[in-house]
């Protein structure tokens, strides 16, 4: 059996945030999709149910800019709580009348909620707010980003996702060879060319990072150890003060002369210690079969 698919509907007035948290929401690893009509949100879910669990967290931005929100969004939400394959969460933003209007005056953007234009902007924000009434009713989750910045945004959101800090954050950790140039997106890089090189034992380098016998060669040094033993306890005491300053990418990287036997045993062993902490880690190694390899 599939995965329910999660299903985070972002609704609310013009200007609280909307766009923000789509930005927030995709970055916790949702297929967002803005402006989405509510009779089309069957179809939606249809195409992503079709994808057998690649995609099972998804986001729609829904609102006044659909003509038919107000008559079919409250029907459509009552049936999407019935159903078993979906578990469906609203969040309502809203903001004071005074930080909308500042907000819209920033932008210079149309409101949206009707195309009269001798209609002032606090009237059009007043007739939304009460015409949105029954819609916020409905919600799950209501929030008021008047006071909020991006990041205090971010840490609502996860709260509301029920998103575990460790799990909030993805750490990429991608392995190099020197002799290839390091990689730009990095934000720690690790240089491990002081470990002795399997490369130079006739027994091993056949064999890459990826090997016991190269991971067993590189741990059998004293220095390597204490090298890990150190690392691990700099990252899992760093890593902490950025989720908590909302950032949702760490890209760290090993390298070593080529990128083949002491930043791939390296970088494995790490991404399986920070594993074992309960951390969300992936990892690629970039030069592992560089066809520019002499």
């Amino acid at each position: 059996m599939n995965e329910k698919i999660n299903f985070v509907i972002i609704t609310g007035l013009s200007g609280a945030g909307k766009t923000k948290s789509v930005g927030v929401l995709e970055d916790f690893g949702y297929y967002c999709i803005d402006n989405l009509p509510p009779t089309l949100i069957n179809d939606f879910l249809k195409i992503v149910s079709k994808t057998f669990g690649n995609i099972n967290k998804v986001c729609a931005v829904i609102d006044v800019r659909s003509k038919d929100f107000f008559e079919q969004f409250p029907k459509i939400v009552e049936e999407l709580r019935k159903r078993d394959d979906t578990s469906l969460k609203v969040i309502f933003l809203e903001a004071s009348d005074e930080t909308l209007i500042k907000r819209f005056s920033e932008t210079r953007r149309r409101h949206p909620f009707n195309d009269d234009v001798s209609s002032p902007l606090p009237h059009k924000i007043k007739e939304e707010r009460l015409k949105l009434t029954p819609i916020k009713e409905i919600a799950d989750v209501v929030i008021d980003t008047t006071h909020f910045t991006t990041q205090d945004l971010k840490a609502k959101i996860r709260e509301i996702l029920t998103l575990e800090g460790k799990k909030a954050l993805k750490i990429l950790i991608t392995t190099f060879g020197y002799k290839f140039g390091i990689p730009l997106n990095s934000d720690l890089v690790i240089d491990v060319r002081f470990i002795p090189n399997p490369f130079y034992e006739e027994t091993l380098t056949q064999y890459s990072g990826l090997d016991s016998k190269i991971q067993e060669y590189v741990l059998k040094f004293k220095e390597t150890k204490a090298f890990i033993d150190k690392l691990l306890d700099f990252l899992l005491f760093l890593v902490p003060f950025y989720i908590r300053e909302g950032k949702s990418y760490l890209s760290i990287s090993f390298g070593c002369t080529g990128g083949v036997h002491r930043s791939v045993a390296l970088g494995e062993i790490i991404s399986k210690r920070l594993k074992e902490f309960g951390y969300d880690v992936s990892i690629f190694h970039r030069d592992l079969k560089n066809e520019n390899r002499e």
